[in-house]
């Protein structure tokens, strides 16, 4: 189950979610039928739990145009954006650490 912390993007929302934010987002692109993508998701779930940064995941079935506008090629692939423009990228299953990491660089 996704934490109450991690919210789901969509086309429609990614601008105000994650583009217009000062400071960092963590953006988890993913889909259901992905094997490391539902392990990423508790470690998801434990970075939303300790960051205060906002954490969103985006299903890349529902949204495959916005996944390939930001050349996603691989799931799980995690984007860290900070102040609206893309600072770390991290494609497969990252420990909780080096996602906290990114976010504080």
């Amino acid at each position: 189950m996704a934490s109450e912390r991690v919210k789901n993007l969509t086309t429609a929302t990614f601008n105000a979610e994650v583009l217009e934010v000062p400071g960092p987002v963590l953006v988890d692109f993913w889909a259901s039928w992905c094997g490391p993508c539902r392990v990423l998701g508790p470690i998801i779930d434990e970075v939303a739990g300790e960051t205060d940064a906002p954490v969103c995941k985006l299903d890349v079935d529902a949204e495959g145009a916005l996944a390939a506008q930001y050349g996603v090629m691989s799931i799980p692939t995690v984007v860290i954006f900070k102040d609206g423009k893309e600072t770390a990228r991290f494609v497969g299953v990252q420990t909780k650490e080096v996602l906290l990491d990114a976010l504080k660089a």
